[in-house]
């Protein structure tokens, strides 16, 4: 097996950074990257994107300093590098210009990839609720607005970290909300109102931003990262996957770090499918 074919559910930021980090890390791979949805319609894309750590209960916690570490060395490089300009759009052109191609499509099952591809990935997020029927994800509503200030310069944010102003390279992000198992989608009037009153409370010279966008997530919650391999099995055939999704609203802050280790996961699938077809051959 010269080469292996892998498919990896989801574009937001964490679908997108395990395929940019499987091409940079395993060369013999192809790769393909299905969604329905891309930027900048992900909920990655509403995030503000800032880097403060995020807990999860059910993960360890050397692991989750691990992916912290290893998210910030990244960022850090890229951000003293030629890249930083195009930062916000790095791990979608970095992925094309490896030769990964994109597909604009809804997955309703993981076993539509079989013998289509030699490894799925499952970055799908809250999508794995219904795909895998993992009734530990849940959503957490964030909704937030998108203004324009081009004189906030630095980061605001509270004690709770619910109000919070954080400048961005276009635009600078007004949250928040954090609403529990809420679905909805559509902007509240009420919730923008009141962001809009307690970030004016925290930087009063926001009373001149225009260009005003209402912008809402759902945040693919869970009590920790499902970051593992599995055999599926039906009907005598076997599709190996890697999960990597559940990061909640810490997603940009382990991105990398999860990455690497689903990058891991990928080599040992890689590593028990050359012996199985060695043995076939035999």
């Amino acid at each position: 097996m010269d080469t292996t074919r892998v498919a990896v559910i989801g574009a937001g930021v964490i679908g997108l950074s395990t395929a940019v980090c499987i091409s940079e890390s395993i060369p013999q791979c192809s790769i393909d990257v299905i969604s329905d949805k891309f930027t900048p319609d992900t909920t990655s894309d509403v995030a503000a994107g800032i880097l403060i750590p995020h807990v999860y209960p059910e993960n360890p916690v050397h692991l989750q300093k691990q992916w912290f570490q290893e998210t910030f060395d990244r960022l850090f490089a890229i951000a003293n590098s030629s890249e930083a300009i195009d930062a916000g759009i790095h791990l979608i052109s970095g992925l094309r210009g490896s030769g990964g191609q994109v597909h604009i499509r809804k997955v309703e099952d993981l076993w539509e990839f079989y013998g289509s591809y030699d490894i799925v990935i499952n970055c799908s997020g809250l999508g794995s609720r219904e795909l895998l029927g993992d009734l530990q994800l849940f959503p957490v509503r964030g909704q937030v607005l998108k203004v324009q200030a081009p004189w906030v310069k630095h980061f605001i944010r509270d004690e709770e970290g619910l109000t919070y102003i954080y400048p961005g390279t276009f635009d600078v992000t007004l949250g928040g909300t954090r609403q529990k198992d809420d679905w909805n989608l559509s902007p509240d009037p009420q919730n923008s109102r009141e962001i809009l009153a307690r970030c004016q409370t925290l930087e009063p010279s926001l009373q001149g931003a225009w260009g005003i966008k209402e912008k809402v997530g759902l945040r693919p919650s869970r009590p920790g990262v499902r970051l593992q391999k599995e055999i599926l099995v039906q009907d005598g055939h076997r599709l190996p996957v890697v999960h990597n999704y559940g990061h909640g609203s810490g997603g940009f802050c382990v991105h990398w770090g999860t990455a690497l280790q689903a990058v891991q996961l990928v080599k040992e699938l890689i590593t028990t499918l050359k012996i199985s077809t060695s043995k076939a051959k035999l």
